[in-house]
């Protein structure tokens, strides 16, 4: 009996298919392109940046190096604190490679936010008024205060827009 050389699926021990086998293509593609990096980063985030600048940056997105650019972690960070993430781009930069143990990034770019905080009053009439009479049941029907208000939030967007 001869087997076939070109199939897609691998070799395995008595009927298991191997783990990289199971998992969805775009996740694959995820992990081939170095997702795990901006995963990490986000992870070790508060040991990479000290307890001070945690509290007013994070990291937004993660590219990696290709034939026309280097790789780069772009960071966004409150308005009025740039200065001081500047002063520690270095230390950054070490700590991260130190963290993966290879030169995963070689640039870091900065971008601002405002920081506005609207809070919302919690027995506002008008909040209920936003959706459907439908939708409004199914949502005080919601047992988890945190849900409840999120949803709120979302149907006053839809709303708006």
């Amino acid at each position: 009996m001869q087997f076939k050389k070109y199939t897609k699926q691998r070799n395995s021990i008595q009927g298991l298919r191997s783990f990289k086998d199971t998992l969805p293509k775009n996740i694959k593609k995820v992990i081939n392109k170095k997702g795990h990096v901006y995963s990490e980063t986000i992870n070790n985030w508060k040991y990479i940046v000290g307890e001070n600048l945690f509290k007013v940056c994070y990291p937004k997105s993660f590219k990696n190096s290709n034939k026309l650019g280097v790789s780069t972690l772009l960071i966004n960070v409150k308005r009025g604190h740039e200065v001081e993430l500047e002063y520690s781009r270095k230390d950054i930069l070490e700590k991260l490679n130190n963290l993966f143990g290879y030169s995963v990034v070689e640039k870091i770019k900065l971008a601002s936010f405002d920081d506005e905080k609207i809070n919302p009053s919690t027995n506002d009439e008008s909040s209920y008024n936003v959706t459907n009479h439908d939708y409004q049941k199914k949502i005080n029907s919601v047992k988890n205060e945190k849900i409840k208000k999120s949803l709120i939030k979302l149907s006053k967007v839809f709303k708006t827009k």
